[in-house]
């Protein structure tokens, strides 16, 4: 079984942590959402006596695979063969084998608990769009003279759990916008940055992240 070459634990950490733009172990804390104590559980190399869910959250926040935290950041490295086949008499192998094993079944765990809040909280959100929505379908078409204008207070409930996610429109449909290609897509013809353009399809942003450009024409 081959020994880890991880040995200057803060010195790794320190370099994942400026790969995702963290200057500071408070900072790696917070964006983590785990505890200093934690934080200094992995910086002393002790990532095989942390828990699976403390490790899910700083391997999400590091960007990095769970194998990867372990293998950089615990005393002994698993070789692909070591980990599909136990050696006897050591005993050693089958020890981490079955810790890492143990960190993978916690991490999908995991992974289904948030899982399950996300969802419960978004349908706490929609409970009244879910229960209103099909009716106003269903009357609309019944009587093709309804006003589609009465239809949208129902959307408000999407709207607000949109408006939790910090996603945003970044142009009403119809409106007139200087064109800028970084957040617009032209539907047809061309355009100079900064000329006049009417939004034609909407895009969205998550604080400054592009989720979708707007289409807008000249």
């Amino acid at each position: 079984m081959s020994q880890t070459d991880y040995t200057d634990y803060p010195e790794r950490l320190q370099q994942l942590m400026q790969q995702v733009g963290l200057r500071s172990l408070r900072e790696l804390s917070r964006q983590a959402g785990v505890s200093r104590w934690q934080v200094q559980q992995l910086r002393e190399g002790k990532a095989l006596q942390m828990r699976g869910e403390s490790l899910l959250k700083l391997c999400a926040a590091l960007q990095i695979s769970l194998h990867d935290l372990v293998s950089q950041f615990a005393a002994v490295e698993l070789t692909p063969q070591e980990r599909q086949e136990p050696k006897d008499g050591t005993g050693k192998t089958d020890s981490y084998q079955a810790e890492y094993q143990r960190l993978k079944t916690e991490m999908a765990q995991q992974r289904e608990v948030l899982m399950q809040e996300f969802q419960q909280s978004g349908l706490q959100i929609l409970e009244s769009w879910l229960k209103q929505w099909p009716k106003a379908v269903y009357a609309a078409q019944q009587n093709p003279q309804l006003l589609a204008v009465n239809l949208l207070p129902l959307m408000r409930p999407v709207e607000e759990l949109v408006k939790q996610w910090g996603v945003e429109a970044i142009a009403p449909v119809g409106s007139q916008v200087a064109y800028d290609p970084r957040w617009h897509q032209l539907t047809q013809g061309t355009a100079e940055p900064g000329a006049m353009v009417t939004v034609k399809s909407p895009g969205y942003r998550q604080g400054d992240r592009l989720l979708y450009r707007t289409e807008v024409s000249p």
